[in-house]
């Protein structure tokens, strides 16, 4: 927390920014395809409407919304968590590299635990570990050792959600073709970068408003906060992401219906429809 600090940081993440720009620049490339029509474009209105248009894309990316705004809240009430309740700031960097190894270890094992695993199950699995994470973190939030195993079962299936979503919205390209008779592609795929967003913003507001509210501000001893100040963080840090996390959960249970079968089955009718004279 030093000028360096946030120099070095800066830095590192303009660095990031510009190679992995010019990466997607010149390290992909579209290709041709009877199913693009240059011609064809959309003005921001029809967007939207496509978007509407295609319930499996509407209850997924509200699902997923919902998963992203509990993620983003926690993670940022994590620094409090370890200044004020458990009041060993010095430790607090352990949370990013939990969350580093983790990510770097599933990441690459998605592929073959999806093999063996359907997507649905590894999302509503996901939510049941971030949901025991929640119920460790506000039964014990002052034992540091309960906390980095609520920290592990909270950041071990973020890779298989985030996946899945993406996955799921991806293949909901189909799903809207064999709906509605149009592919909309590229506005289906834009969805969730811009999910990520918008859950960020609203989450990163809603931390700085709870601190203030909690009285957990730089200059404040933490000995001095009340049970009352705790009880409010532990509100907006874990009670109510819990409760979004199962709301999360319901969504996806009762209106996601689009799995790797169903979207075989339609991409089966639409090479038929595509294999057509006519088409």
């Amino acid at each position: 927390e030093s000028q360096e600090g946030w120099t070095g940081f800066g830095a590192v993440i303009a660095i990031l920014g510009i190679v992995t720009c010019l990466a997607v620049a010149f390290g992909t490339r579209e290709e041709e395809s009877v199913l693009r029509d240059p011609s064809d474009k959309s003005n921001p209105l029809q967007a939207f409407q496509a978007i509407v248009r295609n319930d499996q894309l509407l209850w997924v990316s509200l699902s997923y919304v919902l998963y992203s705004i509990a993620n983003v809240a926690t993670t940022g009430f994590m620094i409090y968590l370890f200044k004020f309740v458990l009041q060993k700031p010095d430790i607090y960097s352990v949370v990013g590299i939990i969350a580093f190894v983790i990510g770097l270890a599933v990441t690459p094992l998605y592929p073959s635990i999806n093999r063996r695993v359907p997507r649905r199950y590894l999302y509503l699995g996901g939510m049941v570990l971030m949901a025991s994470a929640y119920i460790l973190f506000i039964l014990f939030s002052s034992n540091l050792f309960v906390v980095f195993v609520a920290l592990v079962l909270f950041y071990l299936p973020a890779t298989c959600i985030q996946m899945t979503a993406i996955l799921t919205i991806t293949d909901s390209v189909e799903y809207g073709q064999w709906k509605t008779g149009k592919r909309n592609e590229a506005v289906t795929l834009s969805v969730r970068p811009m999910l990520d967003k918008i859950a960020g913003a609203l989450s990163n507001s809603i931390v700085g408003f709870v601190a203030i509210a909690a009285a957990m501000t730089n200059d404040v001893d933490p000995a001095l906060l009340t049970s009352g100040n705790i009880e409010t963080f532990k509100t907006a840090a874990f009670y109510v992401p819990l409760a979004i996390i199962i709301l999360a959960f319901i969504v996806f249970v009762r209106k996601v219906t689009l799995t790797e079968a169903k979207h075989g089955e339609i991409v089966s009718i639409l090479e038929q429809n595509l294999a057509r004279p006519d088409a």
